[in-house]
């Protein structure tokens, strides 16, 4: 059964031009160019343009060899690779792996595709990426604009002519349970009453040529509103994006809350409306310029096995589960379509360097918002979404008179309650001498600071999401515990200096050392 569907929150309405399913220039059109964190083709060619991506050209296999080539360019950090010439699959199809992966750290740009998504230069570092992303949440949203068509409409396939198995679907791991047509994608789902609309990431593996299968966790917006179909004893309108704008991409990843529509962030994070148009089937929103669009319905009932995968702890696991059915009806997509892929696992891949970025932002957003003095919250790649380190203003911290133990269960409460810390389980607290975005830094005060018997607070009864493979079976199927916040605040009697480049030297000799560095006999 396919359900009805009333049409969601109003939007803007614009017409494309007479005869063409290209968009056109509107009144919104400032630019001779789209953005490219508007619009996914430019992204793409703005990565090849700034050697951010590297165009593959030899023939590649999408059974394994895309994954490896994709895990290579992150443990290395290469570019994203832009494969063109895949295995039996029909020419014009590309996959680009690795689209917000880590840049070499050397170049000065390493942030340069995560910064790219959100519309910021490629030499954007954390700090700066993630005020942009907390500014934006604090402005007025920005809501999507209507076209009549556009590039996801150049093909379109609907009934028994859906054959996803024509799409270069790759098997990412030898020991993935099947193939996942989307890890970098986002699901749109809305409430049967039309006052919210979730744009949430999520994977989904190919089940068969009209069929999908993934999970819906209840705790996750798209399991949330599953359950208000189910309610009603009707199956759940839905689409999967793939290839789509990278702010909306990024904007799905964030922790937001709930009754919140991601595609209002989009709008406030870029300056400009994202353009969307309706789905062929179901009355659902999509970005008009989406390399391929997936629609049809979420299952109420009917379960499929589901991986195992390759997962963003960095495990993989031997057994899949059941997992609810996603049947497709109908996919649109643009010529020569790119289906981007992440390749999940040791850190950092898309799930660290995207989501956590989007968690880390909400977090500081929500810890600021409750009048707590803190200065900057980050997720260090390397700890795979389960740390959060927060640093605080320290003089305002002695100056509020807060007991440790008093700021710490504050922390907490603010953290845990949130969607944000419901997803990452450990938070270390550090004074703003440390930064926060340098594991180096981090592990230091880690190891220096946090006093093995007071400085460590856990909290059991705690939310949290139940993948965290350190979990009990017991904690997992509750979805709560193995929570703490470790307290690495210095003393209030500490005395002691920072024994650093940066801290022990005159700064006219730092700056006299810095430009004779090559005289030195170091490379530049």
């Amino acid at each position: 059964m396919t359900p009805s569907t009333p049409d969601r929150h109003p939007v803007t309405r614009l017409p494309a031009p007479h005869g063409s399913h290209d968009l056109g220039p509107t009144a919104l059109d400032t630019d001779p160019a789209p953005a490219p964190a508007l619009d996914f083709r430019a992204f793409v060619e703005r990565l090849l343009a700034d050697g951010d991506a590297v165009e593959v050209v030899r023939s590649v296999d999408p059974h394994l060899e895309v994954g490896a080539v994709t895990r290579r360019a992150y443990e290395t950090g290469a570019p994203a690779p832009l494969f063109t010439s895949l295995t039996g699959t029909a020419p014009g199809h590309r996959v680009l792996g690795a689209p917000a992966g880590l840049g070499d750290p050397r170049s000065g740009a390493a942030h340069a595709r995560l910064a790219a998504h959100v519309g910021l230069p490629r030499t954007a570092g954390p700090r700066r990426i993630v005020e942009h992303l907390v500014a934006a949440k604090q402005a007025d949203p920005v809501p999507p604009v209507e076209v009549t068509t556009g590039p996801c409409k150049q093909n379109v396939r609907t009934g028994d002519a859906v054959d996803l198995e024509a799409f270069p679907v790759p098997l990412l791991h030898q020991e993935d349970g099947g193939r996942y047509f989307g890890t970098y994608g986002f699901h749109v789902v809305r409430t049967p009453d039309g006052s919210w609309t979730s744009w949430s990431v999520a994977r989904t593996m190919l089940h068969d040529r009209r069929t999908l299968v993934g999970p819906a966790m209840p705790q996750q917006h798209v399991g949330m509103i599953r359950e208000t179909w189910r309610e009603r004893g009707q199956h759940t309108p839905w689409a999967m994006v793939l290839g789509a704008p990278p702010a909306a991409l990024a904007a799905a990843g964030m922790p937001l809350p709930a009754h919140v529509d991601e595609d209002g962030y989009v709008g406030a994070l870029t300056g400009r409306p994202v353009e969307v148009v309706r789905a062929e089937t179901n009355g659902l929103h999509v970005p008009a310029n989406a390399e391929i669009v997936l629609e049809g319905y979420l299952s109420s009932d009917e379960t499929a096995d589901e991986g195992p995968m390759g997962e963003y702890h960095g495990y993989s696991f031997p057994d899949g589960r059941k997992q609810p059915v996603f049947h497709v009806e109908a996919v649109t997509y643009r010529d020569d379509p790119i289906l981007p892929v992440c390749a999940a696992g040791v850190p950092p891949e898309e799930n660290h360097t995207i989501w956590g970025t989007m968690i880390a932002a909400a977090a500081l957003d929500a810890l600021r918002a409750a009048g707590l003095p803190v200065t900057l919250a980050w997720c260090p790649y390397e700890a795979a979404t389960c740390w959060l380190a927060v640093s605080l203003d320290r003089a305002r911290r002695v100056r509020l008179g807060l007991e440790r133990a008093e700021l710490i269960r504050a922390i907490a409460d603010v953290l845990f309650a949130s969607h944000a810390g419901w997803l990452v389980p450990k938070v270390i607290v550090v004074d703003d001498d440390i930064d926060v975005t340098d594991i180096r830094q981090v592990v230091w005060a880690l190891a220096t600071r946090g006093h093995p018997d007071t400085g460590h607070h856990t909290f059991p009864e705690a939310p949290g999401i139940p993948m965290v493979p350190y979990l009990t079976p017991e904690e997992a199927g509750a979805a709560r515990g193995g929570k703490s916040v470790t307290d690495c605040l210095l003393p209030d009697t500490f005395r002691g200096t920072t024994a650093s480049f940066r801290t022990s030297y005159p700064r006219d000799l730092r700056e006299h050392v810095l430009a004779n560095w090559t005289g030195y006999g170091y490379s530049a």
